[in-house]
């Protein structure tokens, strides 16, 4: 398993680049014709090409990651299939089943026959599975916990597995969460952190709910496992299999969504972090900002000095005007502001208490 998820990491780490370089190329292949030029590389539309044929790249390398999810699941099979008995098979169909088995792999007979020498192996695989499942709490924690239960000690009762199987659950997701705040910190899959955070987090509530209920998820029963096995060919999913593929595809999504995500972003802030992008958004707008400041002041001088050149070489006349100017800010702007007027008023008022009516200037 280990070794699967390792190739799985190195897989989505090299291969997606290395095929849209190639299928980039034999894209230009195709629709370029001989001697005209194809486009630069870094050009602008070489790098909107490359996107949307990596985009396209990763997504088909995710649906084969989930058929391949899918595929080692049916080929590991399970006891049912195994026996050849469905789910709801009750002790005594399973205990039938078993010896008609039995009767045709015993390893004592097959070997008589000149079988295969692995057929002891597949005759003790069906013990296994058939006093799995004749046995209530086994088969309780089998359908939740899968094959591992079988190497479990001490398990007697289903408080028995279900604690057991919860100290192997809470340890995974521990490690899954310091796992992604690492790489939080260190700079990696920052784009959609909070979609991450959330699949996490549901995805252990969902496990926590399967493992310790005592009947199938209803999705499992009244919805996916009916169109399996009505429109398809593919066996039913038990439990410890829809938990086992939810892992799996969760951990392809992380990968997927790091390399798809920033290239769904503005040309302009791909490659930069969250909080780098809204800074240089910031950044930005107050550039902007002060370039129309700077223009704004530039276009008012040019308008002063256009106003002023009919007086120019004349110093009293200029004089004057400012002096005039000096005057119409002050009634214009200064004592036409609210609060000043208001500060004036007031001070008149408090000047003319105790005035005798039609009194004018100070008391």
């Amino acid at each position: 398993m280990a070794g699967n998820n390792l190739l799985s990491l190195l897989g989505w780490t090299f291969l997606p680049n290395l095929v849209t370089g190639w299928v980039q190329s034999i894209y230009y292949g195709l629709t370029i014709r001989a001697g005209d030029p194809k486009p630069a590389p870094n050009s602008p539309r070489y790098v909107e090409h490359r996107r949307r044929i990596h985009i396209l790249v990763v997504s088909l390398y995710l649906l084969y990651t989930i058929y391949e999810a899918d595929y080692e699941l049916r080929r590991a099979s399970n006891y049912y299939a195994d026996l050849g008995v469905p789910f709801s098979a009750s002790e005594r169909d399973i205990k039938s089943r078993f010896r008609r088995l039995a009767a045709l792999h015993h390893p004592d007979k097959v070997m008589s026959s000149g079988g295969e020498a692995d057929s002891a192996d597949f005759f003790m695989h069906l013990k296994t599975a058939s006093d799995t499942l004749v046995d209530p709490a086994r088969r309780f924690a089998y359908e939740r916990f899968g094959p591992d239960i079988v190497g479990w000690k001490h398990c007697v009762t289903v408080r028995d597995y279900v604690t057991r199987g919860i100290q192997v659950l809470v340890p995974y997701y521990g490690f899954a969460a310091i796992a992604m705040y690492v790489l939080g910190l260190l700079g990696y899959l920052d784009w959609g952190r909070y979609w991450r955070w959330l699949t996490l987090v549901v995805l252990c509530v969902f496990e926590l709910h399967t493992v310790t209920r005592p009947a199938f998820p209803r999705f499992l029963v009244n919805i996916v496992n009916p169109i399996l096995t009505r429109f398809t060919a593919h066996p039913p999913y038990l439990p410890f299999q829809v938990i086992s593929l939810a892992r799996k595809l969760s951990i392809t999504l992380y990968i997927a969504f790091s390399q798809i995500g920033p290239l769904l972003q503005p040309p302009e802030q791909r490659g930069a972090k969250p909080s780098e992008t809204s800074e240089k958004a910031l950044l930005q707008s107050l550039d902007r900002l002060e370039q129309t400041a700077r223009s704004m002041d530039v276009d008012a001088t040019r308008l002063m000095e256009l106003e002023m050149a009919p007086f120019a070489g004349d110093p009293e006349v200029i004089s004057s005007m400012r002096t005039k100017l000096k005057e119409w800010l002050v009634q214009n702007t200064i004592r036409a502001d609210p609060m000043v007027k208001d500060a004036l008023g007031r001070s008149f008022q408090k000047r003319r208490v105790d005035a005798p009516a039609g009194a004018r200037g100070n008391r």
